[in-house]
């Protein structure tokens, strides 16, 4: 899909690309619902891996407009990570917002990191473009960019089940991404957040299709 550099060529100069030619990840987006009383649910392993990765590399996430945003350098490389606060369903608002500030001109610099509900819990999965597999946020994403060329990095929470089988049923999908993982469930997803941000360390010191072969 073409719309995201063409849109962007008309409203920015075009960002520098490495020496060897391949574009390199230069903004690192994690989704989920701002506020307290969503702060630990499942739905919200996207903040989580943001904010632990920020942490980790003493970058600062300040709060304004429609997201929490800091530039620091990982894997030597400058990298802005986001927490859009537009609520999930909006994300692809303050993506846009960003992208245009960063004057970003490739869809492949942009990583999305998200929840996933058809991943067994804790697994970890990084792939190189692809549709939003029914996820409201990424679908924001997409349809705001017009772009699914970017490269997003899913973290499985597990499909809730009704008499004992998965469930497809939007209200209790509804109430189980929106409420707490269980102790145990916690401590598996924790563990997942743990190796996302070696995946997006790597992704970000030796590209994508790298990370790929070494993560998936």
């Amino acid at each position: 899909m073409s719309g995201l550099i063409d849109r962007l060529r008309r409203a920015v100069t075009p960002a520098q690309r490495d020496d060897e030619g391949p574009f390199r990840v230069r903004l690192v987006v994690g989704l989920g619902n701002p506020g307290s009383e969503y702060a630990n649910n499942r739905h919200n392993v996207g903040y989580w891996t943001v904010n632990r990765l920020a942490r980790r590399h003493g970058i600062e996430l300040e709060t304004g407009g429609q997201a929490a945003v800091g530039t620091g350098e990982i894997g030597g490389r400058e990298v802005t990570l986001v927490k859009p606060r537009t609520y999930v369903n909006k994300s692809g608002d303050a993506v846009w917002n960003l992208i245009k500030r960063l004057e970003i001109d490739d869809a492949r610099e942009l990583l999305v990191v998200y929840d996933d509900l058809d991943l067994p819990l804790g697994r970890v999965r990084l792939r190189a473009k692809g549709g939003s597999g029914g996820y409201k946020g990424l679908q924001s994403v997409i349809d705001r960019t017009g772009s699914d060329q970017f490269p997003r990095l899913r973290i499985g929470i597990g499909r809730p089940t009704a008499g004992g089988k998965p469930t497809y049923d939007p209200d209790v999908v509804s109430d189980y991404v929106l409420s707490d993982p269980t102790p145990e469930q916690r401590k598996t997803l924790d563990d997942a957040v743990e190796r996302a941000i070696a995946t997006i360390e790597f992704v970000l010191s030796d590209g994508v299709e790298a990370a790929m072969q070494r993560y998936n």
